[in-house]
This record gives C-alpha cells, structure tokens and sequence, in this order.
C-alpha cells in the first residue's frame, strides 16, 4: 500500500518550558526518553501530595501518563498517588478515587476524567476542600484550575485527512468507511470523531461514514464489530479507529482477514500491540498524544496551583502523524515507546 510520509506536529514542550520557567521548575524530561536530568522544584513544593487519576490502570497509555507523573514527582520533590479504575467504562469507581483523594486531604488531584459530566458533583466537592483541580485528555463542563491535553478536534480532521490520502493512493474515489469508537459520552472521543468526519468531508466528500460502532473500550468487541463491517459493507475503502483498543480490535480482524494490502486503516494513540500493527502493516497510520507529557505537565501544573503560581488554563501539546516512513525516527520512536508505570498499591 502506497504511504505517504506526513508529520503533523506542534512544538511539544515550549509552552511547558514557559511555564517551568514562570514557577522555578524544569520539565524537560517531558517528552520521556533521554535528555538532562530535570532539576528539583523549588522548597515551596516539597511536601505537596498529588494524586493522578488516570481513566484506566490496564492502558499503555494511561500507564504512561503515569510516569510521568512519578517522574515529575521524583524531579520536583512531591508525593504523587497514581490511580485509576481498572475500566474507562467504571464511572462510578473514577468518581470513589477523587472521593478517597478528599478523603486523605491531597493538595491538588490530576485527573483524567472518564465523563464530561458525572464527576461534576465529586470535581466541585474537592475545589470546595481547597483541593486544586488540574484536567487532562477531556475536559468536564465544571470549573477547575488548568487544561491539559491534544485538541481533539483538530488531530481527528488530521485522522480524515490522512484516510482520504491513504484511499485516494488505492484509486478508489467513493465508498464507505467505519469509524469505531470506544465509549459515547466522553468529550475525547466525541471531538476525535466530529473532528474526522469534518476532515474527510473537506478532503474526501465522496467518501461517506457507514457507521460509528461503540465497542466499550473491549479489543475483542472492536474486532467482531470490524468482521460485521467488512462482510456487511462491500464497498468499504477504509477505517478509523478513535483510541488504541479500537486501533488493536481493528488491526486484529484487518490482519485476520488479510485485507492489510487493500484496505487503509487510521487509529488513534500508541501501545506495544499498536506499534507491531503498525509495523506490519495492519495499521497505516497512527495518531500519536504524548501520555507522558500529560503526566509530568499535570503534576507542574498543580505545584503551580498549589503554590499560588497563575497557569495557563488550556494547554494542547499537539499531535503527530506516524507511519512506516518516520516510525524509527528518534523523535517519533520516543513517541510511540514512552516509559510506562504502575498505580500506587
């Protein structure tokens, strides 16, 4: 399958360099990987307690957001919880963890919310406590100190655009895809898929979205739906996967099939099984977040908010394109391999 090498990108740490500097601390370590040791943070952050409440413990992805997290704490001298529900369908677990952080009187949580709504009440209960909020990967519609996390909207038109550059590569000028999602309701997933129909639309009109499938965050569920897809849908020319169990279900049922060679497919995120589908093809092209910087960013963010420091209330660190062409370039590579950690016991 032809491939065209496009990397879409935006300076990942400048706008965290700022802000380090405004506070007194470094994060340049942010992008994981090698680099300078960072330095410690200032005597004002030592002894803060941070809990980090990731979406899901059984993640790659949220796994790397937590060493970063751990990683910041270690530079910066602070105490840091790492937590999270086993599922990002559990709801009502994530909203016990913030409960359990009021509980233990944190100064600051960093919290990846699974829902734009349901941890409103939990969210207002600990600022209510004095317990500083700091928001990464999706936002919740209630207030709290800071943003962190890829404008989703824009990197889905990216996905769209990619898709219709991949199928136009094949000679084909019509048909159909599926776009398979993991959970209905999170603001992440929902922006990813307004932002890749927008994208296709603009690039592709002629191309049309089949069907959005939600496979609760389960691979298997994504594979069998991708099977139902590709017997139901004879003129389908291509796939878009909205996180990495949907980009791994995908893969799975592409490289079952052995439609590989002939139908394109554009998933969202990185982990070790989406690497390898990449790599073989299974995949064409991944849309990379950097987890890691969310966690090492979000700990210095709460230190600052924590300490009296202003921050900035949204910060996106951008996204990038990887393919076969640039997988094994070093910025790229550090992208796709981040240091991964456990939670807390």
């Amino acid at each position: 399958m032809a491939r065209n090498r496009i990397l879409f990108s935006t300076p990942l740490l400048a706008a965290g360099v700022v802000l380090a500097l405004v506070i007194g601390l470094v994060v340049g370590k942010a992008l994981g990987g090698g680099g300078a040791q960072g330095n410690a943070g200032p005597g004002k952050a030592s002894g803060l307690r941070i809990d980090v409440i990731v979406k899901a413990t059984d993640s790659s992805f949220w796994q790397s957001m937590f060493a970063g997290a751990q990683r910041a704490g270690e530079d910066l001298g602070v105490d840091v919880g790492r937590f999270g529900p086993t599922s990002e369908t559990d709801v009502s677990d994530q909203v016990r963890l913030v409960e359990n952080s009021i509980s233990r009187g944190v100064d600051a949580i960093v919290l990846a919310a699974n829902s734009e709504s349901a941890l409103n009440k939990v969210i207002d209960r600990a600022r209510q406590s004095g317990i500083k909020v700091v928001t990464v990967d999706g936002t919740v519609s209630t207030q709290n100190e800071a943003f962190i996390g890829t404008n989703n909207l824009r990197a889905g038109e990216q996905a769209g655009q990619r898709l219709c550059q991949l199928v136009t590569a094949q000679g084909k000028t019509s048909g159909r895809v599926l776009l398979e999602n993991a959970v209905a309701g999170v603001q992440a997933l929902g922006d990813r898929a307004k932002g890749f129909r927008q994208g296709l639309a603009a690039s592709c009109p002629q191309l049309t979205v089949w069907q959005e499938r939600f496979n609760n965050n389960d691979i298997n569920t994504a594979a069998n739906q991708t099977n139902d897809a590709l017997g139901a849908v004879p003129d389908l020319v291509g796939i878009f996967a909205a996180n990495n169990m949907s980009g791994n279900g995908v893969a799975r049922a592409i490289k079952d099939t052995g439609r590989a060679a002939t139908l394109p497919v554009v998933a969202f995120d990185s982990d070790p099984q989406e690497n390898a589908a990449l790599a073989d093809g299974s995949i064409d092209t991944l849309v990379v977040q950097n987890p890691y910087f969310f966690g090492y960013q979000g700990v210095v963010e709460a230190i600052a908010a924590s300490t009296g420091a202003k921050v900035p209330l949204s910060l996106d660190p951008g996204a990038v394109l990887a393919d076969q062409g640039n997988m094994n370039d070093p910025a790229v590579k550090d992208l796709l391999n981040p240091p991964t950690a456990q939670a807390s016991q």
